[in-house]
């Protein structure tokens, strides 16, 4: 998705907790505490987005207030269509941390965060990645391949990575639930697919009981085995199940930064 400008719609949460005008600055803390977010779209009976409320909006409110009396009624909000970087620079400019993402219409559509911005540069399976890997295939092994999108069932994944993070597998159960799920890349070769990107994202759906996963998917046309094929077999990797999730140690790229030094 690199070459191709990255949509608002390719990132934003289109499961988004809501409040109500008639809801309470009671009901917005019970929210709060519910779901650890810190501010929410206001929507009327149709889905339009009339209102926006912080939890700074509620400092020091009267918990029987309305939420009509506390939401910020100018509004800055994005469209599924936007070029990514312009939403970020909405967000930066005004200093908004979320943008509501709304149709033709003004109803609700999903919401944007920098969070999402931030996500969008790291660790993304775009088309430049799947054709990166397609002729690296070709070239080492002499075989054609061809390249297309589909769905693929997590209990046919083959792993090719032993090892995947307890906190990084936590940080991808929390986006699946947000309504997130990036495609992952995998190998098709006769009826095997092996699982090239996505590993966490993929155990994630299996836990969590998801039997189809979006995916780009590579498929190798020859009898040649591939290194791939060979690796697996020698780690013993057959299913998901066979990945270790490693509890005690964070991601290499957290860095704890405070630490008990007794």
């Amino acid at each position: 998705m690199d070459a191709v400008k990255l949509k608002v719609s390719d990132y934003m949460t289109r499961n988004v907790y809501t409040l109500k005008p008639d809801n309470t600055v009671a009901d917005a803390i019970e929210l709060i505490k519910k779901t650890g977010h810190d501010s929410f779209p206001v929507l009327d009976d149709n889905m339009k987005v009339i209102g926006y409320v912080s939890a700074v909006d509620l400092l020091g409110v009267d918990p029987n207030v309305k939420i009509s009396e506390v939401m910020s009624k100018q509004l800055y909000v994005a469209r599924e269509f936007m070029d990514l970087r312009d939403a970020a620079r909405v967000m930066f400019r005004t200093g908004h941390s979320k943008l509501p993402v709304v149709d033709e219409s003004d109803r609700l559509v999903g919401i944007i965060s920098n969070a999402d911005v931030i996500r969008s540069q790291i660790e993304r399976a775009d088309p430049e990645k799947v054709e990166k890997l397609r002729a690296t295939i070709e070239r080492v092994h002499g075989v054609k391949t061809q390249v297309y999108t589909g769905k693929v069932e997590v209990s046919k994944l083959i792993p090719t990575q032993s090892k995947i993070y307890a906190d990084e597998l936590k940080g991808r159960i929390h986006e699946i639930n947000r309504g997130l799920a990036e495609p992952i890349i995998v190998i098709k070769k006769d009826s095997r697919y092996f699982l090239m990107d996505g590993h966490h994202r993929a155990i994630a759906a299996m836990k969590l009981g998801i039997d189809r996963l979006d995916a780009y998917i590579i498929e190798v046309n020859g009898d040649v085995e591939l290194g791939i094929e060979k690796m697996a077999r020698k780690k013993g990797l057959n299913s998901l199940r066979d990945v270790e999730i490693i509890e005690d140690v964070p991601h290499p790229l957290v860095e704890i930064t405070f630490r008990n030094r007794g």
